[in-house]
């Protein structure tokens, strides 16, 4: 793992984790211990690293420290709605760029953002490539792939119509 990577890999969990997503604490530790070994330095970074199994419940509070010092706390919009909106754009662009699979990240889009902010039109493509990939079967026609690469492009487009405002991260 470069360096660069494993910055990503600790902005990643920090998003999941601002998103309400459940992140073991195995996997804080395994991210600090990626992170030392491509030799990003922090003060807090070692101790995470290094924490033992008994020292599990440590590795929450240890891992946002970490944040803070590299500046990769994350802290999603506090307007719920804002919020909605900015998990679906990182999932879009998750989807997009390949680090998540479409199934899976169009499903996250159409039952944790698009229901709940009402079915907006903008969502629409996301969610039919949703329910096209949830209950795909051979009988259709079209293969798994060329509906996995619909999401993908669906993703790509969500992303592309992102007004320049709502355009940080």
């Amino acid at each position: 793992m470069t360096y660069d990577d494993a910055l990503e890999q600790l902005s990643h969990i920090a998003r999941e984790r601002a998103f309400g997503r459940h992140v073991g604490s195995h996997r804080l530790i395994e991210a600090g211990l990626n992170a030392l070994m491509a030799g990003v330095e922090s003060p807090s970074l070692a101790m995470l690293a290094g924490l033992l199994r008994s020292e599990e419940p440590e590795a929450p509070a240890l891992f946002d420290q970490v944040l803070e010092e590299l500046g990769l706390l994350f802290h999603p919009p506090a307007d719920p709605r804002a919020a909605k909106w900015e998990l679906a754009y990182w999932v879009a662009g998750q989807i997009a760029g390949g680090s998540l699979d479409p199934a899976t990240g169009t499903h996250l889009i159409w039952a944790d953002v698009a229901y709940d902010l009402g079915y907006p039109e903008a969502l629409k493509p996301l969610v039919r490539c949703a329910h096209n990939l949830d209950g795909w079967e051979e009988s259709w026609g079209v293969s798994i792939e060329e509906l996995q690469g619909e999401a993908v492009e669906a993703a790509k487009q969500f992303l592309s119509k992102r007004p320049a405002a709502e355009s940080r991260q």
